[in-house]
């Protein structure tokens, strides 16, 4: 075992797999916890003979990530939140690392109308830097959408 959450600042319930850098460090994401309540965006980092944990953000809310994180070529970090964003319909969020600190940026947040909501999935990049998913909730038919998000 590696590291056990406490669902405090650390979070809990992590739904998401792991991806990791050419460092060899390890990121993932729970979807509660944290001082907001809405999950956590951690790293593990191998320093020698044992794993060290950092939360590197913590969302407010409910329902945080549970798709997989992914990592862009400047290191910075893509995701979805399920219950997250400015209408609690979930969002899709960047994290950039900055001087030690991780700054979010609310790429899209999810009405619940025709755009959908609940963002459970993993995000890809194409070639052109677009992200694409699906939304579990939504869309014309309340059946869920895939969505296109240009950054």
């Amino acid at each position: 075992m590696l590291y056990t959450f406490q669902n405090g600042s650390d979070g809990g319930l992590p739904f998401a797999g792991l991806i990791k850098d050419q460092l060899g460090n390890l990121y993932g994401a729970t979807s509660s916890g944290s001082q907001g309540g809405g999950g956590t965006v951690f790293e593990m980092m191998p320093p020698g003979n044992s794993w060290k944990f950092s939360a590197l953000y913590g969302f407010s809310g409910t329902g945080g990530p549970q798709g997989n994180l992914i990592m862009d070529q400047a290191g910075n970090l893509y995701g979805t939140t399920t219950n997250d964003g400015m209408f609690g319909q979930g969002s899709v969020f960047k994290l950039t690392p900055s001087g030690g600190d991780w700054t979010e940026t609310d790429l899209y947040s999810f009405t619940g109308g025709s755009d959908g909501a609940n963002p459970y999935s993993n995000i890809v990049f194409d070639a052109n830097g677009n992200l694409y998913g699906t939304a579990y909730n939504g869309g014309a038919n309340g059946m869920g959408v895939v969505f296109e998000i240009t950054p």
